[in-house]
Formats: C-alpha cells, sequence, structure tokens
C-alpha cells in the first residue's frame, strides 16, 4: 500500500471498481469484534477471535449485531463480506473512511454510512466513518475508532431495557443511528459552550491575536460539522421510504422521529454558524471601535497644540520689531496664554463629551 506523508493510506488509481483499499489513518489498528445475539429471551454476548466465527451467525433466527473495529483489516472484512454475500462496491466503501453519509439498497440488505463526531479527552473534535449493513436478522457495523457512543444501546441490550430485544434487525439500526444522532446534540452544546465563552471574552474587552484564532478555529470545526451531518437528512429521509420487507412499518414511525431530530440538528448548526460569523463581525467591529479611539485621542491632542505651536511659532521668528520681545514679563504672559487655550479647548471638548 502507498503511504501519504500525513500517514494516511490513499486509494491508488485505476483500480477496477470493487478493488478494496483501506482509506484512513490508524493502519496498525488491531482487529477487534464483538457480538450481540438475543431475542426476546436470552442474550449471547460475546468476542471474537477471527472473522470465521461471525459466519455462523448469517442464517440464524435472533438477531445479531456484529460490531468489526479496524478497518485496516481488509482481507478479513473480504471473507466477511463474502459469506453474507455482500456487493464488492459496499465492501469497497466500508474500507473507504472519506466516504459522505449515504444509503443504498441492495437485493438482500440495505448500506448506510454515517459519521460519528465527538470530542476528545483535550476537546479536539474528531470524525469517525462507521458504516452499518443490514440484513433480515443481522447488523454489521464498521468502524475504525477506539470508542463509539453505542453504550447505551449495549447497556439496553444487556438490560432488556427499551424495546430492541423485542423487535428485529431494521429496529436494531434505527437505535445504532439514533444513538449516533443523539451524541450530535452532545457535541452541539459543547459548540454552543465555545461560541458563549468567547462571546463574553469579546464582550470584556479581551480581544487579541489569540481570540481571532479561535473564532477561525471554530468557524472550521462548524463548517466540518456540517459538511458531515448535513448529507444525513437525505439518508435518513430516504430510509423511511425504502419499501422493502427488511424495514417494517413499525420501524418507519421511529424514522420519522429520527428525521426530525436530524433537522433539529442542522438547523441548530445553521444558528451556530450565523453566531460564529456575528462574533467574526464583532471581533473586527471590537478592533475598529479601539482604533477610532485611538485616533480621536491623537485628535485631541493634535488639536490642543495646534494654536500652541502657532503661538510659539510666532514669537519665534527672530524679527527684531516684535513689541512682546522688550516687555519685561512677555515670556510669563506668552506662557500665561498657552495655558489659557490648553485648559479652553480641554473644556470645550469636555462639553462637547469628547473627552
Amino acid at each position: 500500500m502507498k503511504k501519504a506523508t500525513s500517514s494516511q493510506v490513499v486509494r491508488k488509481t485505476g483500480l477496477a471498481p470493487g478493488t478494496i483499499v483501506y482509506v484512513g489513518n490508524k493502519s496498525k489498528r488491531d482487529l477487534f469484534i464483538d457480538v450481540f445475539d438475543y431475542n426476546r429471551e436470552k442474550l449471547d454476548e460475546k468476542q471474537l477471535e477471527n472473522i470465521e466465527e461471525a459466519f455462523s451467525y448469517e442464517n440464524k433466527e435472533t438477531v445479531t449485531w456484529i460490531n468489526i473495529n479496524g478497518l485496516n483489516h481488509v482481507n478479513e472484512i473480504e471473507k466477511l463480506g463474502i459469506d453474507f454475500k455482500l456487493h464488492p462496491l459496499i465492501i469497497e466503501d466500508i474500507a473507504n473512511t472519506k466516504q459522505r453519509p449515504k444509503l443504498e439498497e441492495h437485493d438482500e440488505c440495505i448500506f448506510v454510512v454515517l459519521k460519528m463526531l465527538y470530542f476528545d479527552k483535550d476537546q479536539n473534535l474528531k470524525f469517525e466513518n462507521i458504516s452499518f449493513v443490514q440484513g433480515s436478522n443481522y447488523v454489521l457495523s464498521f468502524q475504525e475508532a477506539d470508542g463509539d457512543v453505542f453504550d447505551s444501546v449495549r447497556n439496553r441490550l444487556r438490560n432488556s431495557k427499551g424495546r430492541v430485544r423485542s423487535n428485529g434487525a431494521d429496529y436494531l439500526l434505527y437505535v445504532l443511528m439514533d444513538a449516533i444522532v443523539d451524541n450530535y446534540f452532545t457535541l452541539m452544546e459543547v459548540m454552543g459552550e465555545k461560541i458563549e465563552e468567547l462571546e463574553e471574552n469579546l464582550f470584556e474587552e479581551k480581544s487579541n491575536n489569540d481570540l481571532i484564532q479561535e473564532i477561525h478555529s471554530l468557524k472550521r470545526e462548524i463548517l466540518k460539522i456540517r459538511r458531515a451531518i448535513y448529507p444525513l437528512r437525505e439518508v435518513v429521509n430516504r430510509i423511511d421510504k425504502v419499501e422493502d420487507s427488511l424495514i417494517t412499518e413499525k420501524t418507519q414511525l421511529y424514522l420519522r422521529d429520527l428525521y426530525d431530530h436530524v433537522i433539529q440538528v442542522t438547523e441548530s448548526i445553521d444558528i451556530q454558524r450565523e453566531l460564529i460569523w456575528s462574533l467574526m463581525d464583532m471581533y473586527m467591529t471590537t478592533i475598529s471601535n479601539r482604533m477610532n479611539e485611538v485616533m480621536k485621542v491623537l485628535t485631541i491632542m493634535a488639536t490642543i497644540f495646534i494654536p500652541l505651536t502657532f503661538i510659539a511659532g510666532v514669537y519665534g521668528m527672530n524679527f527684531e520689531n516684535i513689541p512682546e520681545l522688550k516687555f519685561q514679563y512677555g515670556y510669563f504672559v506668552i506662557w500665561g496664554v498657552m495655558v489659557g487655550v490648553f485648559l479652553g479647548m480641554l473644556y470645550y471638548f469636555k462639553r462637547k463629551e469628547w473627552l
């Protein structure tokens, strides 16, 4: 495989459609496979040692969720795809982490690509690609992340809470997608807190070069979030309208609710995007106001010293017939005039509220 300077594995050009090439930045990730096989009465949770152990779950009467971490293991993913009769283009898209959110309908399965977004412990925004393949009695999920947002789903399966143990694979797909979308709300709350903090700093006149860098960084983040989430509206809207036995009418009701949640998230993104642009305008206005204050002070100082400079210039000329030159107290009188002019102009500017 060809590696780029950013340590990402880059897609090779000229390959036939369906050729599996890992496109991501975790080429040394170990393969991790966990399985939840369940029905209303029982749950079997286990971690698999190899991909071949997953083959037996394809035609079981129970519902099975197989979660694969480690997209760099393309040979293992290809074996799984062959056994589950997945189209080669699906396997190709699974290994390509640069895919935009999308939905594909196939004869025996539904393929969905989403973006899982979260902040790490250092508050850096992370983007992870996650793919779902839903069949009649199974859901396959593929990710390259070290963690995910599915702990709540796992706990619901273990504790038999909610409807997930009583429904089929289509409802499980909805629950997994709903967990990702719910995390978007948490993400937007964090973004909102960052925007409020920057706004407070602007109002408290803490503007500096670091602040403008933070605003630019926040603007880039919200644009990346928008690009990752906006296509999801089309995905959820299409999956709601799938005319296939894989999606039951009962689950479509929940998918419509999920679509409403996606709309709320996208509206929040648009609002926060406008707020960030307003922060940029506010910052520029603050800088402009400060510059105007500086210019006002300099202008007032220059205006005060213009008449004083004029007086000093007149009596600094080398003519013998200047009457005041022979006056005994001329020096002190000129100083008095200059001080009087100075104080008079200060009083005038004060009355005009220019100072």
